[in-house]
């Protein structure tokens, strides 16, 4: 027996001890998977599920005090579902011993009923009120009105909720009906005011559409004989006055109206895009009867069932700013609508043009703007639209006399300003946008900043980052013009009118500043810039004939078959074409300029024919292949590894990366979003980096995902990420491939087919770019001193072949 007592002992023992190692092994998952938690959230705390499941793990585990924190910190930055803000409650009820722990607990179901229309949320407020408020319980006169203002704000948010509304009115009935069953006899008066409140809620309810009415109106009659008015029960509507009748029946007509609307979005089988359509439906058919109290519940329940909806929050906003205009209702809907669909920009510029609207403080005003550009938004243009809404309330709020309210200056405008371009680099926004916001803050620092050097210190810190684009210089232009400041806008037509710019640019800037000596000018001024323009059309006249020629030539010479068969033929033409040249023309290079009738004189009458027929479309094909081969310039190997062009289907654009960034820290940025490649943008001159690149991924999902990680750090700096949109730049790449492409045959690199300058006159050429003899950066033309030297060569070839 004493060793069975013992081999027992052992068993307890043994069977304690593995308990204790189990409760260990589990404490430990436990506190693993809490802290994998955490520091997901630390990376990305707006992530939804992410906090959803911190929570659930906490309140699995009992650790009621990081519990209430997480509830805290999801709700800053989400609205909680009802069900969320119920075990929320629940949990605090059980910890409610005080007074102080009801009041706690109340605010809870104050904070729950303003997110989302949800009516077993206020019959839980409604009953838990009830239950421990002593002076309700007592029936005090404070306690029984703060009851009554319950139900009321209950039946302002829920009571037309045609499916569930009737649970509200019918708890209000029973509050009343027992306040009147205490009463004492000897409290006539006081009893009737009871019964007439009691009967006015009959009255109130049976002419609201509400599901079941019939059987309200039974519950009616049934009352309404126990106070001694009888009534036939046979006859539906006996006892009950005329004007409620035609209350009723109105109310059916319109329940009746809306029932198959009821029926569809209530159907649980149908998928959630379905439903999702048909409360779409049912709120075009609810606007249509011009009720905005039906219409704003019925957009509460839609955003409770689909809260990330964003065409339900955009239509719900906009039809408040349409009619009710109510401010508190507007503030809670943008507030909500914001947290929901951080992602949609404009959600945010809505948002602040109804707090400006609504008379709002700076403050708030600023925080709803500094919440919004921490957002990652699918493109730049919603944070441009962002800055420029910013930029217009505060100018809206400063031009009106004498408004100096919350300290509103200037500066704030010009910080602004600064903060767009900062944040928006001139490759993130077409040239409409870029133009847009710089001539809006240009007239601004002349209108309100009273400062003409700031404005133009705006158009040169612009011109510095896209000094070669032509809109740019014309804006400049135009503002110096509408300000009277005719000698300004000279001197920077004399700036720009040699420099390159795309397509006919170069032309169009000469005839501009001809167009305006005309019109602002003296005879000197007008004369003056003639002289200059003169030589600098005849300039980009001779070279875009001599590109017309060459194009001829490659044409014949490719017509009757492939470059390789013909290559002999083609040396042929080039013989034949030749012209011989006086012994004075064969010098390497004349520091004299040609003019373009004397380059004309000894070509041969073939070449000039050969201009004049020239099809000039061709100069546009035979430059975008000068641009690729010279983007592509290298190894045969390094140009088939890479390809010629890009499209930037599922490309994200990164900005502001730290200048000792490499693939392999990026790779690693977005290991989780599946990298196929990545291209670092290089200074051109320098070859450092620029903190710039492109990354492409495998699919949109994996871009969104990327995208998700605007504002991110890396290597200490905040990323600025956007979806890539080329059709923005790729007029701007090609006007740049084909500038590349004409520079290429000045300085003698490989152009298509043709021949190819030799190795002494590429050094002549070099010489006079880096003696300064160029006159700006021109597409089209090369300096006066090279045209008839280097345009021969060109054309003609080696005098050595």
């Amino acid at each position: 027996m004493e060793e069975t007592l013992a081999e027992q002992e052992d068993r307890n023992l043994n069977s304690d001890s593995s308990s204790s190692s189990s409760d260990d092994d589990d404490e430990a998952a436990e506190d693993l998977r809490i802290k994998t938690l955490e520091k997901s959230l630390a990376k990305n705390p707006f992530d939804y599920d992410t906090n959803v499941q911190y929570i659930q793990c906490l309140r699995k585990f009992g650790r009621l005090k990081q519990l209430r924190q997480a509830r805290e910190s999801m709700n800053e930055r989400f609205p909680l579902s009802s069900e969320m803000w119920q075990e929320w409650i629940k949990d605090e009820v059980s910890l409610c011993t005080s007074s102080e722990a009801f009041t706690e607990v109340e605010k809870l179901y104050e904070r729950a009923v303003q997110e989302y229309l949800s009516v077993p949320l206020w019959c839980d407020y409604i009953n838990f009120v009830q239950e421990h408020d002593a002076s309700i319980s007592q029936g005090s006169p404070d306690g029984i009105s703060k009851m009554r203002q319950l139900f009321e704000r209950a039946l302002t948010a829920a009571g037309l909720h045609i499916i569930e509304g009737n649970k509200i009115w019918e708890a209000y009935r029973y509050f009343e009906q027992a306040i009147c069953l205490i009463m004492g006899d000897n409290e006539n008066e006081e009893k009737e005011k009871q019964t007439h409140r009691v009967r006015n809620l009959y009255h109130r309810q049976l002419s609201v559409p509400l599901v079941d009415l019939r059987s309200t109106l039974r519950e009616y009659k049934l009352w309404e004989a126990e106070q001694g008015n009888h009534n036939d029960a046979n006859s539906e509507f006996d006892g009950v006055p005329t004007n409620i009748i035609s209350a009723y029946k109105k109310a059916t007509e319109v329940y009746n109206a809306r029932k198959q609307y009821e029926e569809q979005i209530s159907n649980r089988d149908a998928s959630e895009s379905e439903r999702l359509q048909q409360f779409m439906n049912y709120i075009k058919f609810e606007e249509s009867s011009g009720d905005p109290a039906r219409v704003q519940i019925l957009y509460e329940r839609a955003v409770a069932l689909f809260p990330i909806s964003s065409d339900l929050w955009l239509g719900y906003s906009s039809y408040l700013d349409r009619t009710l205009k109510v401010p508190a209702i507007l503030r809670s809907v943008y507030s909500r609508a914001t947290k929901n669909c951080t992602w949609v920009g404009e959600l945010w510029v809505r948002y602040m043009l109804s707090l400006e609207r609504l008379h709002a403080s700076e403050k708030e005003l600023s925080n709803v703007f500094e919440q919004a550009i921490q957002c990652a938004f699918p493109s730049f243009k919603e944070y441009l639209d962002l800055f420029l809404t910013r930029v217009d309330g505060l100018r809206r709020r400063m031009s009106l006399v004498g408004s100096k309210e919350d300290g509103l200056d200037y500066v704030l405008i010009r910080e602004t300003f600064q903060r767009a371009t900062e944040y928006l680099l001139p490759e993130c926004l077409s040239t409409d946008d870029l133009l847009h916001l710089h001539s809006y803050w240009a007239r601004l620092e002349v209108k309100l900043g009273n400062d003409i050097v700031a404005a133009r210190g705006v158009w040169e810190n612009l011109l510095k980052k896209s000094g070669s684009m032509l809109e740019i210089w014309q804006s400049y232009i135009s503002m110096e013009i509408e300000l009277g400041q005719i000698n300004e806008a000279r001197s920077i037509y004399k700036r720009c009118y040699s420099k390159r710019f795309p397509g006919t640019g170069s032309e169009d800037i000469c005839h501009s500043w001809l167009w305006f000596e005309r019109e602002h000018g003296t005879l000197d001024d007008f004369d003056l810039a003639k002289k200059k323009m003169a030589p600098r059309l005849q300039e980009l006249m001779a070279f875009k004939a001599q590109q017309e020629t060459k194009v001829d030539l490659a044409s014949d010479v490719n017509k009757d078959g492939s470059s390789a068969a013909n290559a002999p033929q083609k040396r042929k033409i080039g013989k034949a074409l030749e012209v011989k040249q006086p012994p004075g023309k064969r010098k390497k290079y004349s520091s004299e300029p040609v003019q373009a009738s004397e380059r004309d004189s000894i070509r041969a009458p073939e070449q000039i024919k050969l201009a004049e027929e020239t099809d000039k479309g061709q100069v546009e094909k035979l430059l975008d292949t000068a641009a690729v081969n010279h983007q592509s310039m290298g190894t045969s190997e390094s140009r088939e590894s890479k390809p010629d062009h890009y499209t930037d289907e599922c490309t994200a654009f990164i900005s502001n990366l730290s200048l000792e960034a490499n693939e392999d820290h990026l790779r690693e940025f977005f290991r989780d979003c599946g990298v196929t490649a990545i291209r670092l943008l290089k200074d051109r001159k320098t070859g450092g980096p620029r903190g710039l690149a492109y990354v492409d991924f495998s699919d949109d999902e994996h871009l969104a995902a990327a995208v998700a990680k605007n504002r991110q750090k890396l290597l200490g700096k905040k990323l600025s990420i956007a979806r890539s949109d080329p059709k923005h730049s790729q007029k701007r790449i090609l006007a740049g491939s084909k500038t590349s492409a004409a520079h290429g045959l000045l300085t003698g690199k490989r152009f298509a087919r043709g021949n190819s300058i030799r190795k002494e006159d590429e050094s002549e050429v070099d010489k006079h770019v880096s003696s300064g003899k160029f006159t700006g950066s021109v597409t089209f033309a090369a300096p006066r001193a090279l045209v008839k030297p280097l345009g021969w060569n060109l054309f003609m070839g080696n005098e050595s072949d």
